[in-house]
This record gives C-alpha cells, sequence and structure tokens, in this order.
C-alpha cells in the first residue's frame, strides 16, 4: 500500500508543476515540489528538462508520450513504490519478496544515493552481498577444476594434477582414494598413540624403562611417512605457497608431523646423552604429546567439522556470555562455599581458589565428588548453584545450535546455487557456439 501522502493515479493530463511517468504499465502522477527534494535524481531531472530536448528525454527515459506529457519507465512498479517514500520521507525500505540486490540497481538507476536505506535493509543488503561473494568463489573454484587450458606448460600442468589430486577429491577416483587413504592413516595414529600407553603393550629396553612396542612404533613411523609426503606435495602442488604455509590448517599439519622429527633427531642422531638430561626428557614428552594435533587433520577431510567451527566462530557473542554467566556464577558459590563450611571441623575448603574447583564441576553438574559441603547451608548453597549452572549453561545453547543450522543449511543452498550458476554458464556457452556454427553456414 501507499503510503499518505500517496501519489496521484489517474488518466487525464498533469497540471502545471507536476510529471506523469508510467513505470511497468502503472501511471503516476507526482508533484513537482516533492521530486525536487532530490535534485539530481532522474525524476527531478525530468521534471526541469524540456520537453522539446528529445535527446536528453530519450537518455533519461524508455519513452516519452507528448500528447499525454508523459515519461515511459520499463520498470518494476513493486521497487518503485519503495522507491517513491524517498520523495516523502527521506528513507527507503525495501519490501519483502524484493531482492536487495536487484533494489540496489532499482536505485541506481532512479540515481538515488544508497545512504537513505534504511540500517535494517542496509544489514540485509550486506548479508546478501557477502553470499553472493561465496557464491562468485565457489563457482570461481568449480570453473579452476573445470578449466583445461592448452596454453600452459607442462610443468604447470603437472602442477595443477597433483593439486587436484591431493586437494580435491571429488576431481577424479584417485583423488578420492586417496583422501580415503589420508583420513585413514589419520584415525590408524590417533588409534596407536593411544594403544602404545597401554603398560600390557609394551616393552622394555635395556635401560629397564618402558617404551612404545615396536610394531607400534613402526605403524607410527609409516603414519608420519605418509603425513610428511602429503604435506610436502600439497606444498609443492600449491599455486600461492605463503599462503599455504601460513593457514591455519595447514600449520596443525606441520605442528603434528615435527615433533616426530625432532624427537627422532634428539633420539638417534648422535644426541643420545643429551636425553639423559630432565630438560630435553621433558621437551621430548611435551613434543609427543603434541602429536594430539594430528587429530585436527580430520577438519581437512570433513564438512561437517569445518560447519561447527564456522559456527562456533559466529556465535563466539553468545559463548563469551556463557563464560561470563559461569565466571560470576564459580566465583559467588565458592566464595559462598568457603564461608559457610570454615565451621565444620573437617572442612575441605580450604581457600576460595581451592574452592574454584568444586564451584566449576558443581554448576557443570559434573560432581566429581573430591570436594563436598558438609554444613546444611553449604549444602543448600551446593542446590542452589547446580541449578543456576543448569540454566547458565541452557540459555545459550539454542542460539549457538541454531547458528549451526543455518550456516549448515546457507552453505547446502550456496553450493547448490554454485553449481545452477555454473550449468547455466555452459548451457549459455553451448547456446552462443551453436549459434555461431549456424551463422558461419549460413554464410
Amino acid at each position: 500500500m501507499w503510503t499518505v501522502p500517496k501519489p496521484k493515479y489517474r488518466t487525464g493530463l498533469c497540471a502545471e508543476g507536476e510529471i506523469a511517468v508510467n513505470i511497468g504499465g502503472v501511471r503516476v502522477v507526482l508533484f513537482g515540489e516533492v521530486l525536487n527534494r532530490y535534485p539530481e535524481s532522474r525524476l527531478a531531472e525530468l521534471l526541469n528538462c524540456s520537453t522539446q530536448n528529445h535527446e536528453v528525454i530519450s537518455s533519461l527515459c524508455d519513452d516519452f508520450d507528448p500528447c499525454r506529457k508523459e515519461f515511459y519507465f520499463d520498470r518494476d512498479p513493486e521497487a518503485f513504490k519503495c522507491i517513491i517514500d524517498v520523495y516523502y520521507f527521506g528513507e527507503i525500505h525495501i519490501k519483502p519478496g524484493i531482492c536487495p540486490i536487484c533494489f540496489i540497481k532499482e536505485m541506481e538507476f532512479w540515481k538515488i544515493d544508497q545512504n537513505v536505506l534504511d540500517e535494517c535493509c542496509k544489514s540485509c543488503l550486506s548479508e546478501k552481498e557477502e553470499e553472493l561473494t561465496e557464491i562468485a568463489n565457489k563457482v570461481k573454484v568449480i570453473l579452476e577444476d573445470l578449466e583445461v587450458d592448452e596454453c600452459i606448460t607442462r610443468t604447470q600442468r603437472c602442477q595443477r594434477f597433483l593439486w587436484r589430486l591431493m586437494e580435491k577429491p571429488g576431481s577424479s577416483l584417485p583423488a578420492r582414494i586417496i583422501a580415503i587413504a589420508s583420513f585413514l592413516s589419520v584415525l590408524v595414529s590417533a588409534v596407536v598413540m593411544c594403544v602404545g600407553t597401554i603398560p600390557e603393550l609394551q616393552v622394555t629396553d635395556a635401560e629397564g624403562k618402558l617404551v612404545e612396542h615396536p610394531v607400534l612404533e613402526g605403524i607410527e613411523t609409516a603414519c608420519m611417512l605418509w603425513f610428511t609426503a602429503e604435506y610436502f606435495l600439497r606444498l609443492a602442488s600449491s599455486p600461492n605457497k605463503l599462503h599455504f604455509a601460513l593457514s591455519f590448517m595447514n600449520v596443525i599439519d606441520f605442528m603434528a608431523i615435527m615433533p616426530f622429527y625432532v624427537v627422532l633427531s634428539l633420539t638417534y642422531l648422535g644426541t643420545t646423552s643429551m636425553m639423559e638430561l630432565t630438560n630435553v626428557q621433558q621437551a621430548v614428552q611435551a613434543l609427543r604429546i603434541m602429536r594430539i594435533a594430528r587429530v585436527f587433520k580430520l577438519a581437512r577431510h570433513s564438512s561437517g567439522l569445518q560447519t561447527l567451527t564456522y559456527a562456533l566462530k559466529k556465535s563466539l557473542k553468545e559463548l563469551g556470555l556463557l563464560l561470563m554467566y559461569m565466571g560470576v556464577g564459580i566465583f559467588v558459590f565458592s566464595a559462598l562455599a568457603y564461608t559457610m563450611e570454615q565451621s565444620h571441623p573437617e572442612t575441605l575448603f580450604r581457600s576460595i581458589p581451592h574452592s574454584f574447583w568444586w564451584a566449576i564441576i558443581t554448576m557443570t553438574t559434573v560432581g566429581y565428588g573430591d570436594i563436598y559441603p558438609k554444613t546444611t547451608l553449604g549444602k543448600c548453597n551446593a542446590a542452589v548453584s547446580f541449578l543456576c549452572g543448569v540454566i547458565a549453561i541452557a540459555l545459550p545453547i539454542h542460539p549457538i545450535i541454531n547458528n549451526f543450522v543455518v550456516f549448515y543449511n546457507k552453505q547446502k543452498v550456496l553450493e547448490t546455487a554454485a553449481k545452477h550458476e555454473v550449468e547455466l554458464m555452459e548451457l549459455k556457452s553451448g547456446k552462443d557456439a551453436r549459434r555461431e556454427s549456424t551463422s558461419s553456414l549460413s554464410k
């Protein structure tokens, strides 16, 4: 519906100081004094230009009826209803059902500045622009996978083939096999790392210390050799090696490989005497613990884990609120518990910092049981603390889950849109090729 005051719909001639426009079959008469509020807009230029200057008129509108003094525009009348609001109210709201990107093109056509958009519409527009950028990036990736350039050198062709083989599991059957082998290697390596700590499966070395079983150590070495070869092949085939090396997931890959070779060099490459030093032994143990970083390599092969990571990034505000709630609750209830339990001779709460552990496991409903209240007031405080903990944890859970679902569905829609865009491009290129061949045959 038009807002008040609304433009005039009539079939007669417009009066002095008015302008008649026909927007896609909808005739509207507008007041000149209203249009002059934005003198640089297209409608204001039409109002102020001479009806005898046909060249200027033809550049500003699609057609002109000199008898009725009516300007015709082959534009969307629904979008024009939003455009006309700027002359009356100084701002524009995009109606539901109108594409924000298409509406921006309408604003550019009518020469209306984007600053008059309402803030809510600007946020919607920025979101749509981000989606289009993501679709364009996905289309670019798909086209790069399908691209076959005959002019590149043999070295570049081999590099591209190797990059697709290591980074694009869907490009061919060998690439899919390599991706599955890499995934299984991560799982096997993680299982071997866990099983190797079982005392019954360990063996005694010459110094009487328990070490990993040689079979497990051999499997671990084979997995690390595979990870090393995979990393360097991907690095060698990468189009941008600096970006590859600084990428978060590739840094994790490097951190998962590096400890193995550091420990190997300290153990077997002439530094055995140094291994007796306590600091060196602790460093080696820390490097061995860093092997757990290879578990994060699974994220490279799992779109679900990647979606979870992005969803958590989008939910940083909710996670911050959760930590704030829990932090305040832990401080308050640990201080109350310490104060209330001091009257008991066998109290387990020796200090407020020592009580933080009790507050954490109570508010998270874990209930480890190593520290517990013994007084009546302390037990009441514990009951209130875990009830507050349940509420504090439950409040931000729904927004986090909702962000995950929204992001996951959005990625699916964007991937589908990118594939449809590529199909349309292929269809259009096929039509152009057939048109060219038909024209050449006719000649």
